[in-house]
């Protein structure tokens, strides 16, 4: 079983943040930072090269493959930000009705700029995402 590529690193995250090229998804990715760390209570770690998470749990795939990842977290991605909604979106159809301008896959939320959606909408998705994996995983 292969292990997987994206683990978590001791490098700093504010460090990472600060080299974002784009000033705006640089300002918008400390925004996260703080929403994040006041929803979780937890301090941030970097994944890989690129991922700011928050919190673990510990998967279990049918395949036998296995690993930790972070319950939420985000990726200042060169395209668009990256915000890691891992329970999925299959609860939040009404709320992601009123949130903007966005694009969604299975656990992943993409915004240009946090400027493109409400605050208070992505706060409320994000909440109730950690609360609900930390009860599944915890």
């Amino acid at each position: 079983m292969s292990e997987p590529k994206t683990k978590k690193t001791n490098a700093s995250v504010r460090e990472f943040l600060d080299k974002v090229e784009h000033p705006v998804k640089r300002i918008d990715s400390f925004h996260l930072l703080e929403l994040m760390e006041n929803i979780t209570g937890v301090k941030p770690i970097l994944w890989g090269d690129s991922i700011v998470g928050f919190d673990t749990y510990h998967y279990v795939y049918a395949s036998g493959r296995e690993g930790d990842w972070p319950i939420t977290g985000f990726s200042p991605r060169k395209q668009k930000l990256t915000i890691y909604i891992m329970n999925g979106f299959a609860n939040y159809e009404l709320l992601l009705q009123n949130m903007g301008k966005f694009k969604v896959s299975k656990s992943c939320l993409y915004i240009n700029k946090l400027a493109d959606v409400k605050i208070d909408v992505l706060t409320e998705i994000i909440k109730d995402s950690v609360h609900q994996m930390r009860l599944k995983y915890h």
